[in-house]
């Protein structure tokens, strides 16, 4: 009996999950479209997606690529892989012009578009 309302119990969980599962749609996601087009990636990369940066500054192995639009700013921090290698994007952070915070895919995104109408 015991065993029963054990197996029991778990049961409306599982039927829970399978619902849950069943009712999501699957999402499409375009190509690099967020910030995954610049994580992980090497300065020269991100440069040729969003032309020269106004700003590159180098301290040790760290740089900082700072790129500014007419309605943000995105500052990316690059650092080599383990200690070594071509540093490459491990944060990115935004700003609006006056300083306060701005989504940094929507910054990332405004800059992309500013490029690409050049």
């Amino acid at each position: 009996m015991g065993l029963a309302l054990a197996v029991g119990g778990c049961a409306p969980t599982a039927v829970r999950q399978s619902i849950a599962s069943a009712n999501q749609t699957p999402v499409t996601l375009p190509t690099q479209t967020g910030l995954e087009a610049v994580m992980g990636r090497t300065a020269s990369v991100i440069t040729g997606q969003l032309g020269a940066a106004a700003l590159d500054v180098r301290e040790g192995e760290a740089r900082k690529l700072q790129f500014a639009g007419p309605i943000c700013v995105l500052d990316a921090y690059l650092y080599p892989p383990s200690g070594r290698g071509e540093p490459i994007v491990t944060y990115v952070d935004a700003r609006r012009l006056d300083g306060s915070d701005f989504d940094r895919a929507s910054c990332l995104a405004a800059l992309t578009a500013q490029r690409q109408v050049r």
